[in-house]
Parts: structure tokens; C-alpha cells; sequence
């Protein structure tokens, strides 16, 4: 596993993290013991960041991830895990669309569940605390400065950072240029490349951490779709028969990417860390085996023609607000 530094943080991070929205059930099928023993897979393939949400399952994710890194730092001391969360907005809209923060991310809501965070993952220091939704509107209000300065003196978190809304880049490059917080987290994946156009250099002049989501396009980048695949989750209402047909259609272009020693889904990996603004990027996944397959794409590197006939496969869609 290489490492790469978050920011200006100082945080020593896997370059291939662990998303952990799917080990909180509720919008997908979630086993809790295959969820913990993927999380002790990723850690022993080396890695050693950990990406949850309150909203994940309402704390069950956090709840999963405290007690996995209570163990396995009482066992193995010299291991350093990083863990980010992220506080739910007040008026539960993913994207944001309130110009008014207050009804969205008042100073009292983030110190709350910045606290409860706190709680359900053991008392620990969170290494990131992030604003699960962002609008630039927003980049000089108190109420989100006052409460992150508060929570670093009590102890409560360490660093800061936004997650911002899903394909839209440009939401963020006031934030990323501000100066106030470590980290951005965006979707970056082959198919949405749109960070590259502005807001990766942005992150890279301010010393700003990214964090790239998504890089399998919801699994379709893992090459495991067929137009006959059914879903049991949320995504049924994602990727409809009409959308998932172009979808694999889209994917089958790229099996060139297959290579005896390389997955489609380790290419998809690369591809998001052949950028230098790139910190970590953050795969999800209940199952061991494709824990420790996410953790091995650190081992290799696409070629800079790879990078380049990847350009033409850059396709831009918004499923997420079309349903």
C-alpha cells in the first residue's frame, strides 16, 4: 500500500481508503459480521482510512467502524487508523439547495452530531469531520467556522472538510480557495473527470485534500453489470433498464483496461489516483475479497497512454437528480 498526505493535515493516509456507506444497511443490504471482517481485510492489505457518515444507517456505520478500530488498534498499536465522518444536513436535502445555512448546517446541528459521531465512534478524536452537503454560498458564514474552531479546542476533531454535491465540482472552488478547510470530497471516477477541469488545480494551489467518491460509478466501473443485472438496493432506481443498458454498453468499451495481473475495478481505482490532487480514493464494500482486490490496486499504475485514451471515455450524466 502507497501513502499519500491529506492536505496540509500532516495525515499519512492509504491511497486507497474504505468507503463506509453500504456497512450501514439501510439503503443497502448490509450484513453486520462480513461487514467488520471486510473492515479487518481492508486493514490488513493496508489500509488505513476510514470514510463513514451519521447517515450512514444513523450512527450504525459509525457504530461498526468505532468498534473495529478499537480492536484493531489495541491489537496492533503501531497501526495508525484515520477515520472521517461527516455531519447529516438539518433539512436532509443530498444536493444542497437552501442559499441559508441556517437551515441547514446552523453552529448548534453540526455540534451535535459532531458529537454524537463522537459517541458512536468510542470517544475517539475524529481525524475529519466534513459537512455532508456544501453550497459556495455559504463559504463565509460563521455558524459552520465558529462550530469547527470549537469542536478542534474541545478535542472533538481534529481537521475539516466538505463533501460536495454529487457532479458538481464548481460547487466548491470558492471553499477549496478559502483557506478554512483540509479537505474536499467530490465524485471522480473514468466516466465524471469534470474535478480535473478547475477544481483539482484550485486543490492543489491551497494545499487542499481530496478525497475522490464514487470511483466505481455506483459498480458499473467494477465490470460486474450485465443489462439483466437486478438490483436489491437503492440502485434499482438508478441505474432503470434503459440507463443500465448504455451503462454496460459504456463499460464494455473499456475491457481493454483488463490485464492478467489488473481487474477492471483495480483500473477504475487507478485511474482516479493517476492524479496528483488526488489524497485517497474511497471504494465501498461489505465483501473481504473485494477489500483486499481495492486495497491491491495501489500496487500498479496505468501508463500515461492508458490516462490519455481514458480522456475519450468521459461522459457526462446526473442519474442522482433524475430519478
Amino acid at each position: 500500500m502507497k501513502f499519500r498526505i491529506l492536505g496540509r493535515t500532516g495525515l499519512k493516509i492509504s491511497e486507497v481508503g474504505f468507503g463506509c456507506w453500504e456497512i450501514g444497511g439501510n439503503f443497502w443490504k448490509s450484513d453486520d459480521k462480513q461487514a467488520m471482517d471486510a473492515l479487518r481485510n481492508a486493514a490488513k492489505f493496508g489500509i488505513n482510512f476510514f470514510d463513514t457518515a451519521y447517515d450512514y444507517g444513523a450512527g450504525h456505520s459509525e457504530r461498526l467502524v468505532g468498534k473495529f478500530v478499537k480492536e484493531t488498534e489495541e491489537a496492533y498499536p503501531e497501526k495508525r487508523i484515520v477515520v472521517a465522518t461527516k455531519v447529516p444536513p438539518k433539512d436532509e436535502h443530498w444536493p444542497a439547495i437552501d442559499n441559508n445555512i441556517q437551515n441547514t448546517f446552523p453552529k448548534d446541528r453540526i455540534i451535535e452530531y459532531a458529537m454524537k459521531s463522537y459517541e458512536n465512534l468510542g470517544e475517539r478524536t475524529i481525524d475529519l469531520l466534513q459537512l455532508h452537503t456544501w453550497r459556495d454560498e455559504w463559504v463565509n458564514e460563521k455558524s459552520w467556522q465558529e462550530a469547527f474552531e470549537e469542536l478542534r479546542k474541545e478535542g472533538i476533531a481534529r481537521f475539516f472538510g466538505v463533501s460536495i454535491n454529487d457532479h458538481s465540482p464548481d460547487s466548491a472552488l470558492k471553499i477549496a480557495a478559502s483557506g478554512k478547510i483540509d479537505s474536499i470530497q467530490t465524485i471522480y471516477n473514468i466516466f465524471d473527470q469534470s474535478p480535473e477541469d478547475k477544481l483539482f488545480d484550485v486543490c492543489i494551489k491551497n494545499k487542499v485534500g481530496v478525497i475522490a467518491r464514487v470511483p466505481f460509478d455506483e459498480g458499473s466501473l467494477t465490470g460486474k453489470f450485465t443489462e439483466k443485472t437486478k438490483f436489491a438496493d437503492w440502485r434499482k432506481d438508478y441505474f432503470t433498464p434503459e440507463r443500465l443498458k448504455e451503462v454496460v454498453s459504456r463499460v464494455e468499451k473499456l475491457r481493454w483496461l483488463e490485464k492478467p495481473n489488473r481487474t477492471l475495478a483495480q483500473a477504475a481505482l487507478q485511474f482516479c489516483l493517476h492524479n496528483v490532487a488526488v489524497t485517497t480514493t474511497i471504494p465501498g464494500s461489505t465483501n473481504p475479497k473485494h477489500a483486499e482486490e481495492n486495497a491491491k490496486a495501489s500496487d500498479g499504475r496505468l501508463s500515461q497512454e492508458e490516462i490519455n485514451k481514458l480522456k475519450a471515455h468521459r461522459w457526462v450524466r446526473d442519474f442522482y437528480t433524475h430519478w
